[in-house]
């Protein structure tokens, strides 16, 4: 995953923070459901039909719930105003449950690693499982493939990168389901090696998804900047200003979904200080329009322009 998975056609759409919070909080409930309706019949199919594999993935599926309350929790208060202690918002909520939800991630892919290799010591020791528990972990495969699109889709159009994170975790949900339909099928054809070999490997796949979300949301803690696109599209709309002549040392840094920035502005030298202060807030006014810019703080500078 990255600031790719939050283009797509509804680009130019632009979303106010209740509309986000909205889109966030009936997804999140969504998967919710899902992950409490397949982790009880897969738990219970699981004994019925003598499956570790599809009790252990009915916990896995238990572990989404973690991720959903911790987006709630975020969600909640990334949308609280600036108080004296923020006096730029809580948007970096959002950033911190990515990092938790990437923590989340990695945790599952130990976990997977964890009881493959147990598997791989002993193979002989998987029981035979009945026919039924495959049925149940393709239909949860089917169902959690279906809810991470349906995430994806959501969190795509709000540009929301913790809901991002969180469709993913539904995703590495889904590739659980594929290492239990794929160990199922091995157990009844008589290979039960076929079951820790495919944990290992998408053990793999969700630790390298969880490590991108965690490395993406710490660096965004630190202060990383905007993509060069986004910068170069705020600076186009700040050389579009009237009366700005040039732009320079704009920076940037992420907060939450949102961007802080910071710009000097080039005006003519013969204006007066007034003029100059509202060609400041006309560009202001331009960029928090037009972009997902929190703040925007400008420095005027005189520049003197030759006389033909």
């Amino acid at each position: 995953m990255n600031a790719d998975d939050l283009r797509d056609d509804s680009e130019d759409t632009e979303f106010t923070p209740a509309e986000r919070a909205a889109a966030a909080k009936k997804s999140t409930m969504v998967s919710v459901v899902v992950n409490v309706f397949m982790s009880t019949i897969q738990i219970i199919v699981g004994f019925i039909a003598q499956s570790q594999a599809l009790i252990a993935d009915g916990i896995h599926s238990l572990s989404d719930l973690v991720s959903d309350f911790v987006v709630l929790f975020a969600n909640y208060h990334s949308q609280k105003d600036a108080d004296e202690d923020h006096p730029y918002g809580h948007h970096r909520f959002e950033t911190a449950a990515s990092l938790v939800v990437g923590g989340l991630l990695i945790a599952v892919a130990l976990g997977m690693f964890w009881s493959a290799f147990e598997k791989l010591k002993d193979p002989d020791s998987i029981p035979d499982v009945h026919s039924s528990a495959l049925i149940v972990a393709a239909c949860a495969l089917i169902l959690k493939e279906l809810l991470f699109r349906y995430m994806l889709k959501v969190a795509k159009e709000v540009k929301s990168s913790m809901l991002v994170a969180n469709a993913w975790h539904a995703r590495s949900d889904a590739a659980s389901s594929l290492v239990v339909s794929v160990g199922i099928i091995g157990n009844l054809l008589g290979y039960p090696i076929l079951d820790p070999i495919a944990a290992l490997i998408v053990g793999l796949m969700i630790g390298k998804m969880g490590w991108e979300f965690g490395s993406d949301a710490f660096h965004d803690l630190m202060d990383r900047s905007a993509n060069e696109q986004e910068v170069k599209s705020i600076t186009d709309t700040l050389l579009s200003t009237p009366g700005v002549l040039g732009v320079h040392d704009v920076k940037t840094r992420k907060m939450g979904d949102m961007i802080l920035v910071d710009a000097h502005l080039e005006v003519d030298a013969t204006l007066t200080v007034e003029q100059g202060h509202d060609i400041g807030v006309a560009a202001r006014h331009a960029v928090m329009q037009r972009h997902r810019v929190l703040n925007l703080l400008t420095h005027v500078d005189p520049v003197h322009l030759q006389k033909s």
